[in-house]
């Protein structure tokens, strides 16, 4: 989400931070004008001037213009969020991907749909599909699984975790059986072929209803 999502939804590599609640993006993208830039290691972070108003986002550090016209794809909302890089506490900052930019998530969402994607199931007897994943999360709810899959959305150091979207060709997008949430301290790349393990959880609500019916949390993810 950029399902974010980004879920898509804070402690950052470059900014530790503290925030009171997370929210599923509202919308599909946010668009401005550029009115200020603050780069920090590894982020970007946009004053822009939207139809509603001025508001704070951040995006993956990136060579950014004042008076650019950008968007900012699968929004995630943070209130109150602290940088300890920029020594600023934010009222509210929109996390997101640059639209266009080499680690867009939903230009890379809409090219993992466009495709059928096909991953061998992983080997071991903890190991289950998506699909298995989550039609069958009530019986795996608490327990460790292993899933192979490709990375279809990356949203990295949002509430001190990185989140994964896997797909393996199993399952399907109406009743989105199709798509598991990985939540790891490992780094990705859309587009990784990956092998995750973790412990499954259920009906997991992080607040202002960014809720999941399933996920993996704490997971370790290679290649």
């Amino acid at each position: 989400m950029k399902l974010f999502l980004s879920v898509f939804l804070m402690l950052c590599v470059s900014v530790a931070s503290a925030a009171d609640k997370a929210a599923v993006p509202q919308m599909a993208s946010v668009k401005g004008e550029v009115l200020e830039v603050k780069d920090v290691s590894s982020y970007s972070y946009l004053r822009l001037k939207t139809k509603d108003g001025e508001t704070w986002a951040a995006v993956s550090k990136t060579p950014v213009k004042k008076g650019a016209q950008v968007t900012i794809e699968n929004p995630m909302v943070m209130n109150n969020f602290v940088s300890k890089a920029l020594n600023k506490t934010f009222d509210k900052v929109i996390f997101g991907n640059l639209a266009g930019s080499a680690g867009s998530m939903a230009g890379a969402g809409k090219a993992a749909e466009a495709v059928d994607v096909k991953v061998p199931k992983a080997i071991g007897s903890d190991a289950r599909t998506v699909a298995e994943i989550v039609t069958k999360r009530a019986d795996l709810k608490d327990k460790t699984v292993l899933v192979r899959g490709k990375v279809v959305k990356y949203n990295e150091a949002v509430m001190g975790k990185n989140w994964v979207h896997l797909r393996d060709g199993s399952g399907t997008a109406s009743d989105n059986s199709n798509d598991l949430l990985v939540t790891t301290k490992d780094h990705v790349a859309i587009g990784d072929i990956v092998v995750a393990k973790g412990v499954v959880h259920t009906d997991k609500d992080f607040g202002a209803g960014y809720a999941y019916k399933v996920l993996i949390e704490g997971a370790t993810v290679h290649k």
